[in-house]
C-alpha cells in the first residue's frame, strides 16, 4: 500500500496548485457551507470561484498539499508528525471547522486523485489513500479533544 501511495502521489506533487484547486473545487462543490471559513482580512467570498483564485486560498492550498506530502514522505513512521497534525487540528477547530467536515475533505482528496490518475486509480489505490487519510485525520482530532470544554 505504501508503494501504491507513494507511485500515485509522485504523479500529483508535480502541480500541488493545479491539483489542490480540483480537491477545494469538489469539496464546495460537496458542502457550500465551508465557504464562509475561508476569509482573509474579513473579507467573505461571494463564490467559489472567488475564493479558489484568491493570492491567500491559494497559499492555504499550497500548504495543504504539502502536509499531505509530509504525510506521504513519512509513510514508515506517521508518528512523528503526531504532535505537528494535532496542533495542525487544534487550529482548524479555532476557526470553526467541524470534525465532520474532514470525510468531506477525505471525499474530496480521493475525488481529485481519481480525476488524476485516471485509470490509475484502482480500488487498491483508493483503499491505501483512505487508510492513510484516516490515520492523519485520527492524529488531527486528537487537537479537538486536548481542548479544554467550553473554552
Amino acid at each position: 500500500q505504501r508503494a501504491l501511495i507513494r507511485e500515485s502521489w509522485q504523479r500529483v506533487s508535480g502541480s500541488p496548485v493545479q491539483h489542490g484547486l480540483v480537491l477545494f473545487a469538489r469539496l464546495f462543490d460537496l458542502d457550500p457551507d465551508l465557504l464562509p471559513l475561508f476569509q482573509y482580512n474579513c473579507k467573505q467570498f461571494a463564490s467559489p470561484q472567488e475564493c479558489l483564485s484568491a493570492p491567500e486560498f491559494l497559499d492555504h492550498i499550497r500548504k495543504v498539499m504539502l502536509v499531505i506530502d509530509a504525510a506521504v514522505s513519512h509513510l514508515e513512521n506517521l508518528s512523528c508528525l503526531e504532535e505537528y497534525l494535532c496542533n495542525l487540528g487544534k487550529k482548524h477547530q479555532a476557526v470553526g471547522v467541524k470534525v465532520e467536515s474532514f470525510s468531506t475533505v477525505g471525499e474530496s482528496l480521493l475525488y481529485m486523485l481519481e480525476k488524476c490518475l485516471g485509470t490509475a486509480f484502482s480500488p487498491d489505490v483508493r483503499e491505501a489513500w483512505s487508510k492513510l487519510y484516516g490515520a492523519v485525520v485520527k492524529a488531527m482530532r486528537r487537537g479537538w479533544e486536548t481542548l479544554p470544554e467550553g473554552d
